[in-house]
């Protein structure tokens, strides 16, 4: 406040008006000096005394300013967000920022469920949904309370800082696909294939499709507005056009095509004629349309593999066998190949001259995939279980000799751990070619002669061994019918390629395939090192038993007459023993169905 009764201090002019003199104290009692008058007052300068008051006023009124300027700025300036500063709604000025993200963080918390919902998109006349987590859509809190922290000094009034938010562009593109499908019409991708050495042309066309970065930014922006948001499709051109594919046409497919090309090494030169480029020149489009001329040296060295064999000898792994009740290691041996991925960019190059057409190959050392040194860290040390099925027939019966060969494939199979064993991938299609011969297989419901017949009694001697070492079971399906040689529940067909039998090696050991045969039993054996204790089956009493039917067949060398069996459903368990006690329990279930008594040709 003013003082009402300023006080002039001097230093100007005097006032052209005296002020009134203040009472005399002197006047109202008796003089101790005498009656001497008092001395007059010296005169004051004209306008002074007032100017002096003038800068008491200043000066006093420039203090208080300054003092609540002060304040002011202080309270302004509090914090690392400026006063007035809302997120959200949420006041964050005067804040510091770990003060800011604490608040924004427990507002965004309390709205956690409806920032999670699922987010409403339409592409084109299609209407889907994003979950946020699951594109990585969110709120930064750091980088939104930065932005609150630019704001600058406010004095007065109030400021509102929109959330930033993020979002994985990537996933968003992976997720709109995923849930939108096709979406408008696509990019034609440019490309040159070979229909034997002659090239053909596809030229590019431009499409509609989604852009990565325009679909975040869609997103991003209309996430919190409560809308469903308009993701954009952009016109997309296949980065090579007709032009370069005119040229490639001229400069490299044709001529590639035109004349063998020679390889030379140290083994050997090896020609490459027309047709192993053709099948090995690679001319098709990435995804943005571009035409990356490349040689795929896998398909070259399977378009060369009879003339490759002459100049190449084959690694051979290290393999383990059973002898004397052991088991023995046998080492394997390396192997030497042209190094056709290295070759692969120098063929590129001349394949589009006329002469000159001639590469030089290096040999390269190929090492067994399993040396002896890794087989021996297995820990394949024991036998863990071992089973055994009797077939009839004896050796000289075509589906005996097709147990015996497929055992002979399986034998000495290693499986290292956390791998699966596929017995169809393992033997591959079981055809003439590889010593197997037709005998019955039951399909359509009934036997009829097959090549590979008896496999699966084979496919339930390998699924009773490895399921008495406890390894886990992945695919086998039982017989339609059930036979007596095999047990009830915990048995399994095969049939290449639809029905296959497949365990993993779950367990840290590697496990071995041990299979011999007699005239008249098949036993597999499983050698690894002991997990469990033992593993045993407990069946239930068999069930909802169903009487075979008596079906007549024409009679005909595909006719296989049958005596008809009951059909019933039965559960087995396999249990699983640790100390002495049963610490796992795995159920199967099975329903046998009747197979009818076929009759051939009438006979009864």
């Amino acid at each position: 406040m003013f003082p009402t009764n300023p006080v002039y201090a001097g230093g100007g002019p005097e006032p052209t008006t005296a002020l009134p003199a203040a009472p005399s104290l002197a006047g109202s009692a008796p003089s101790l000096a005498g009656s001497a008058p008092p001395p007059s007052p010296a005169p004051t300068p004209p306008g002074r005394g007032r100017w002096r008051g003038r800068r008491l006023i200043v000066a006093g009124t420039a203090a208080v300013l300054v003092t609540g300027a002060g304040a002011t700025a202080a309270y302004a300036t509090h914090g690392d967000v400026p006063r007035g500063t809302t997120v959200f709604g949420v006041d964050l000025g005067g804040n510091s920022r770990a003060e800011a993200r604490a608040a924004l963080q427990q507002h965004l918390d309390g709205r956690a469920a409806e920032l999670a919902a699922p987010v409403k998109v339409r592409i084109g006349d299609k209407d889907g949904t994003v979950k946020p987590a699951d594109v990585g859509l969110r709120v930064d809190v750091d980088a939104t309370v930065e932005a609150a922290a630019r704001g600058g000094v406010r004095l007065f009034g109030s400021r509102t800082v929109e959330p930033v938010t993020s979002i994985d562009a990537t996933k968003l593109d992976a997720a709109l696909r995923k849930a939108f499908g096709k979406l408008g019409a696509p990019m034609r991708k440019p490309a040159i294939t070979f229909a034997g050495t002659t090239p053909k042309a596809t030229y590019p066309e431009p499409g509609q499709d989604l852009d990565v970065t325009a679909s975040a930014d869609a997103v991003r922006a209309g996430w919190l507005g409560g809308q469903p948001i308009t993701v954009p499709t952009v016109q997309v051109h296949p980065a090579s056009t007709k032009e370069d594919v005119d040229k490639l046409l001229t400069t490299l497919a044709r001529p590639a095509v035109a004349s063998p090309v020679t390889i030379t090494s140290d083994r050997g030169t090896l020609t490459v004629p027309p047709e192993a480029v053709a099948r090995s020149l690679v001319l098709t489009a990435d995804d943005s349309g571009a035409i990356k001329p490349r040689l795929d040296h896998a398909k070259l060295r399977t378009a060369l593999a009879s003339p490759l064999a002459r100049l190449e000898t084959t690694a051979r792994d290290a393999r383990m066998t059973i002898s004397g009740g052991k088991p023995a290691i046998t080492a394997g041996a390396e192997g030497s190949a042209l190094d056709l991925a290295a070759l692969a960019p120098q063929l590129l190059t001349v394949l589009g001259q006329s002469d000159g057409r001639t590469v030089a190959a290096t040999v390269r050392t190929v090492p067994p995939k399993m040396t002896a040194e890794k087989l021996g860290q297995l820990g394949i040390k024991e036998k863990v279980s071992t089973f055994t099925t009797k077939f009839p027939g004896g050796l000289s019966s075509p589906r005996s000799q097709n147990i015996v060969q497929i055992a002979k494939q399986v034998d000495g199979a290693v499986v290292q751990p956390g791998a699966t064993f596929s017995l169809n991938g393992h033997t591959g299609e079981r055809t003439y070619a590889k010593g197997y011969k037709d005998a019955p297989v039951i399909l359509d419901g009934k036997l009829t002669p097959g090549v590979g017949g008896g496999a699966s009694q084979f496919t339930t001697t390998l699924f009773n061994a490895t399921y008495y070492a406890g390894l886990e079971d992945v695919e086998h399906k039982p017989h339609s019918y059930y036979f007596n040689r095999y047990p009830s529940v915990i048995e399994s067909t095969i049939f290449y390629p639809d029905l296959d039998f497949r365990f993993k090696n779950d367990s840290p050991h590697g496990v071995l395939l041990d299979t011999s045969y007699t005239s008249s039993t098949i036993t597999v054996s499983v050698w690894s090192t002991k997990v469990w204790e033992k593993v045993t089956t407990e069946r239930s009493a068999r069930r909802n038993v169903t009487s075979p039917q008596t079906i007549t067949l024409p009679a005909g060398p595909d006719c296989i007459a049958t005596d008809g069996i009951n059909g019933f459903t039965q559960d087995a368990w396999r249990l699983f023993h640790q100390d002495g006690k049963v610490v796992k329990r795995e159920k199967f279930t099975w329903k046998y169905l009747a197979e009818p008594r076929y009759i051939c040709g009438g006979e009864d």
